[in-house]
């Protein structure tokens, strides 16, 4: 056991920045060697130089296409040996719009990460999980707040994280017979490029526009660590993390 615990793996996707970035320098220093995807190569090289080259490595990749999620996912095998966590994070948001002017274009660029990407990539984890000895791992999925409650004129992303929401559950579901376990962690305004717009001013349901707090990137980092190393015997399945005074209960 203590030698399977000094190897352990986990593959970050979404790794070139904001949360995956910081969630990756997280699980190596919780002992992880670390596969870091994402689509630009001069951003993952920086989350290496991060962690340092020997504990981890880049793997450019588009989650939305098969045959790289296929790639990640052998080459990290290749060169850690197996797989124990994915940190399921690549995302983009969706542009502000009126339901009735979303472009088919639009919603089909959200649901291809956030839902097509996301489920190739834990399609590819399970199955290294359940073939490898000895057998298992932790699927962690990024959802939102969205999940939960809609921002006005979101579909295409409040649609995406509800069925995050679904996938988890399913691979939950399925995965136990392999000791695949699988949770869902929510996020509310943690600090990043994509919240950095939130000082000037974010829509609320009652149709004004208000600032809105954040909190610290660590905060996103000590959950999903926890989450990846919970004993064999339990699985944090929902967990939410938010900026305290941010308006996410009463939203609407």
């Amino acid at each position: 056991m203590a030698e399977q615990e000094a190897r352990r793996v986990a593959v970050v996707t979404g790794a070139g920045s904001g949360i995956g970035r910081a969630v990756a320098v997280g699980l190596a220093g919780a002992g992880f060697e670390v596969a870091l995807a994402g689509r630009r190569t001069d951003a993952l090289e920086e989350t290496a130089a991060l962690i340092g080259t020997d504990s981890c490595m880049a793997l450019p990749t588009d989650v939305t296409e098969e045959a790289a999620v296929v790639t990640l996912f052998d080459r990290c095998v290749e060169r850690f040996g197996r797989v124990d966590v994915l940190f399921n994070n690549a995302g983009v948001s969706s542009f502000a719009a009126p339901f009735d002017e979303i472009s088919l274009a639009d919603w089909r660029a959200v649901m291809d990460v956030n839902v097509t990407g996301m489920f190739l990539c834990a399609r590819e984890a399970f199955r290294r999980m359940r073939e490898q000895r000895p057998v298992g791992g932790t699927i962690i999925n990024n959802g939102s707040i969205s999940a939960h409650v809609p921002r006005p004129e979101a579909a295409p992303y409040t649609v995406s994280k509800h069925a995050v929401t679904g996938l988890t559950k399913q691979i939950a579901l399925d995965g136990r017979p392999h000791k695949v376990r699988c949770g869902q962690i929510d996020i509310g305004n943690a600090a990043s490029a994509m919240t950095a717009g939130m000082a000037a001013g974010m829509l609320q349901a009652d149709r004004s526009t208000r600032p809105e707090p954040t909190m610290d990137v660590q905060s996103v980092v000590r959950a999903v660590v926890l989450m990846a190393t919970m004993p064999e015997d339990a699985v944090i399945f929902d967990l939410t993390v938010a900026a305290a005074d941010m308006p996410f209960v009463g939203r609407g």
